[in-house]
């Protein structure tokens, strides 16, 4: 082969290499989606388990302003969980562990700690996938892979684009 053709044999190797990391990258981001939405979705049910909602707890500060009207020997903040709230939460309930078919009672406060941990995790993961999947995107798009379906100026406005909290 004379050097044109190696070159064109290498850019297209890397050119199919980058695609193929785009790919996954976007597979494992539909199911962290998933993952989110059935973490979700549980949450959600032990919060109406408990009859709570996110906000509809009193926070801490307000059994604080209770407790220091009394002169009594009990602690002046008690520790109010945003989920359980009035819910025992030794009360045992199911629930079944990620990557496997085990089932198991624990109580209703351990579960759903387990399960906002996860929710914060995999949210993490998908915001990194995500700036990932754009990173990823941009390279493709600058090798001219993309360029019969989105002009390369389009591309790198969308993907320099960012969330901001409000």
């Amino acid at each position: 082969m004379d050097e044109g053709m190696k070159l064109l044999h290498q850019t297209l190797i890397e050119s199919e290499t980058q695609a193929e990391h785009l790919l996954l990258a976007r597979h494992q981001l539909v199911e962290n989606d998933k993952l989110r939405n059935g973490n979700r979705e549980a949450l959600t049910a032990l919060r109406k388990r408990a009859n709570t909602t996110k906000s509809s707890v009193s926070s801490p500060f307000e059994s604080l302003m209770k407790g220091a009207l009394g002169n009594e020997s009990r602690p002046l903040v008690k520790e109010v969980c945003r989920t359980c709230g009035g819910h025992d939460p030794k009360e045992n309930t199911w629930m079944m562990f990620a990557g496997s078919d085990i089932f198991a009672r624990i109580p209703f406060h351990a579960a759903h700690t387990i399960l906002e941990n996860d929710q914060e995790k995999v949210d993490y993961e998908s915001k990194k996938l995500q700036s990932l999947v754009k990173e990823k995107t941009l390279r493709i798009s600058d090798s001219g892979a993309l360029s019969d379906k989105i002009g390369p100026g389009v591309l790198r406005s969308l993907v320099t684009l960012t969330d901001k909290s409000k």
